[in-house]
């Protein structure tokens, strides 16, 4: 099966191919040019956004593991209306506020192991390529300063020129009124307006301005994205990707302003392929801090979750699906990553028996097949169910060959190998490394001397006293082994 993503700007799945399929990367893979709206920071990334950034890294992850080179961009929003409110409510100054969340995004996206874009892009560092787009579609008669310094996009002169607005949604433009205005960087589906490109300065904004051709201002939200993407992957590139609640006003106003500059090559778009991740609700609902249902990353690892386990749940569902994220789904991700690191856990053990080699073995037959049909499943538009349902099945038939001793050490390593490609994808790493402390590993040695004593009750009040210290004793043919009693439930 060939690799296919549901296309927005199609409205049906198409099957991928790169925009420019004689590129190469430095490495001579098919190049492919990947941007993902990144966070907007004026506050800590709650669980919603991150579903989309799971997705985003979903796709690059994917991509890579089919032999494409993929440049990744993800934008940092550092400047518009909700940022320069909290600046100003909290007095301080416009960097100081956004590094603090900058960081704490990044630190959240390495907890849930989505790899980290190749570039990250800040909106204030763009801000003389903003102006320049912004003078370009000035040029072209598509932008027009209004009476207070600000610099709006015309829609109806975008569309005499023969563009459309209105290519990711559809929107009755008839009914509307194309002189309308908006100056938020957010308006309302439906609502065709013209928008800002350059906000002039007012005073509640502050220190928060750069001069310009029109005046001292900033820069509307939607041109950030246009100047950054282009600026750094070129005026036309594969894939664009966010949750879809962007699709309109902020992707269509991407488009708009993109294409409006007349940038691109003829017949090339801006974009290829517009890819969109759904809602998310929590314990059935919409997000809102008003219901306690608003969770942020952290907020989940102080109720003693992992980001492997938040990592497993946002996995569990398709991109294009509405999902229920719920404290039971967190304990059910729990019990499938302790499932998959048992059986890991038991092929290492038996691999590790084997003679040495210089290079991992290729997957054998039964592997083989394991790692085809994820990647086909994967490749049917990133159909993670079936993703799931073959890792459970190579789960299941792998701890029946185990169990009847079946497999050789040589084919453990060949197992190892096929996981090792599959997680390539799905990114679900390894468990922490957990040592048990020294009275623990104490008591289980003195189980052992017990056992050989022949003082069976002896042994069985010890594992019992390990077990009421937190602790397992799995007894298996290389001796003893401890585990913490939550990563065997």
């Amino acid at each position: 099966m060939s690799l296919q993503f549901f296309n927005t700007l199609a409205r049906a799945v198409q099957v991928f191919t790169p925009l420019f399929p004689d590129r190469r990367d430095a490495q001579g893979r098919p190049a492919v040019a990947l941007y993902c709206c990144g966070p907007t920071v004026y506050d800590f990334g709650h669980i919603g956004n991150f579903r989309t950034f799971v997705f985003s890294d979903l796709v690059r992850r994917h991509l890579e593991f089919r032999g494409f080179g993929v440049n990744h961009v993800m934008n940092i929003t550092d400047v518009e209306d909700k940022i320069i409110r909290r600046v100003r409510e909290q007095n301080t100054t416009l960097l100081d506020f956004t590094g603090r969340y900058t960081e704490a995004f990044f630190a959240d996206l390495d907890l849930l192991n989505c790899q980290r874009p190749h570039h990250a892009p800040r909106a204030t560092d763009f801000i003389p390529q903003i102006i320049a787009l912004i003078q370009q579609l000035e040029q072209r008669g598509i932008a027009y300063r209004a009476a207070d310094g600000s610099v709006y996009f015309s829609i109806d002169t975008y569309r005499k020129c023969g563009c459309k607005y209105g290519q990711l949604v559809n929107l009755n433009l008839e009914d509307q009124r194309p002189t309308e205005r908006v100056a938020s960087d957010e308006y309302e589906k439906d609502n065709l307006a013209d928008f800002a490109l350059w906000k002039a300065r007012v005073p509640d904004d502050g220190a928060v301005f750069w001069p310009s051709p029109w005046g001292e201002g900033r820069p509307g939200w939607h041109i950030e994205c246009s100047a950054m993407s282009m600026a750094l992957l070129g005026p036309s590139f594969d894939l664009h990707l966010g949750g879809e609640d962007l699709a309109f006003p902020h992707h269509e106003d991407e488009i708009a302003q993109s294409e409006g500059a007349g940038l691109q090559a003829p017949g090339q778009p801006f974009v290829k392929y517009w890819l969109h991740g759904a809602h998310l609700l929590v314990e059935g609902k919409k997000m809102a801090k008003s219901l306690g249902n608003f969770f942020t990353v952290r907020d989940l690892l102080a109720k003693g979750f992992s980001g492997r386990e938040i990592r497993t749940l946002l996995l569990s569902a398709h991109y294009r699906a509405t999902f229920n994220f719920t404290v039971e789904g967190l304990e059910g991700a729990r019990e499938q990553l302790a499932r998959i690191d048992e059986c890991l856990g038991k092929l290492r053990e038996l691999a590790a028996t084997a003679p040495a080699v210089v290079a991992a073995p290729a997957p054998d037959d039964r592997s083989a097949a394991f790692v085809r049909i994820f990647a086909e499943a994967l490749d049917n538009d990133l159909n993670v169910s079936e993703g799931w349902a073959a890792i459970f099945e190579w789960i299941r038939e792998t701890n029946r060959a185990l169990a009847t001793r079946e497999l050789s050490p040589t084919q453990a390593q060949a197992a190892l190998a096929a996981w090792t490609l599959v997680d390539r994808v799905f990114g679900l790493g390894n468990p922490p490394a957990t040592e048990a402390p020294a009275a623990i590993v104490a008591l289980a040695q003195e189980r052992v001397a017990a056992k050989k004593a022949k003082d069976f009750a002896r042994a069985d009040a010890l594992r019992n006293e390990v077990k009421a210290a937190g602790w397992i004793i799995e007894d298996t043919a290389a001796g003893p082994k401890l585990k913490p009693l939550a990563a065997a439930k």
